[in-house]
């Protein structure tokens, strides 16, 4: 299946390859249904245009058919997830590492910063906590709006390439059900895009506030320097366990590139905000 749409059946493929989400055997009618219910059912779409798409769909080794049942493939299977993450957006991955390398670097400075400061208890772990909740809130409300704003803008681009191609379609009644289509389509899917976003803000706050906490609470619960060495372990597993291989796993860029790479940034802002911090 080309990633061009240049045709009705295009258009209805997209949507079907949507449309398999939790559930992974539907049937032509379903199918049929569930498209029509992703448009808010302002278009109809008749049973023939569906036979037709499905049936391309199976000839691309996208759909396998069994008594009536239709089945993604493996392959039509990575294209669904493909064009889901490209148009709802949910597969957070800027979102959770972005929380994971925030509170990291948070948890780090306050616990550098108190080790070297030696400041009562009570003090330190007020201002800790105030700074961890603080970096978290920040991180919820920049990712909902400018993810919001960054997302819906790569919409409206994605939606103008694919007008230009429905354009050249020849017959007249199914260029404008197509664009119709693709019209109700992006409607829908902003509104989809409103629930990711927040799902995506939920994450990297909470992901931001877990990976500053924990190593914080580890520093206070231990006299030091025990507290201090629990807490750089606590970080180092969360920065191997969590941040490497998460990145490494989606960039599919080796382990070692992806570690040094870590270890440089996070080094750099600690170190940056431990100078600033004393200079001030």
């Amino acid at each position: 299946m080309s990633f061009e749409v240049q045709e009705l059946s295009d258009v209805i493929r997209i949507i079907v390859l949507i449309c398999f989400g939790r559930e992974t055997r539907l049937t032509k009618s379903s199918l049929k249904r569930k498209v029509e219910n992703y448009l808010a059912g302002k278009i109809k779409i008749e049973m023939g245009e569906m036979s037709e798409a499905l049936r391309e769909m199976v000839s691309e080794g996208l759909l396998i058919e069994r008594d009536g049942v239709f089945e993604l493939t493996a392959e039509g299977n990575r294209l669904s997830k493909e064009w889901r993450s490209l148009l709802i957006k949910r597969e957070p991955v800027l979102e959770f590492v972005a929380g994971l390398t925030d509170g990291t670097i948070t948890s780090l400075i306050v616990i550098i910063s108190a080790f070297l400061a030696k400041l009562p208890l009570q003090m330190t772990s007020f201002a800790a906590v105030l700074t961890v909740t603080a970096a978290a809130v920040s991180n919820f409300s920049s990712f909902m709006l400018g993810g919001k704003t960054e997302d819906v803008a790569d919409l409206l681009v994605l939606k103008a390439l694919m007008d230009y191609s429905l354009r050249d379609i020849p017959d007249k009644e199914e260029r404008i059900k197509s664009l119709k289509i693709i019209k109700h389509l992006f409607i829908i899917l902003r509104r989809e895009i409103t629930k990711s976003n927040l799902l995506a803000a939920l994450v990297c706050s909470t992901t931001t506030f877990l990976a500053g906490i924990i190593p914080i609470a580890a520093f206070f619960a231990l006299p030091q320097p025990f507290g201090f060495i629990l807490a750089i372990i606590i970080v180092g597993a969360i920065t191997l366990t969590f941040l490497v291989h998460y990145r490494t796993k989606k960039t599919r860029v080796p382990w070692k590139i992806t570690l040094l790479e870590t270890l440089v940034i996070v080094a750099v802002a600690i170190i940056a905000s431990l100078i600033i911090g004393s200079g001030s």
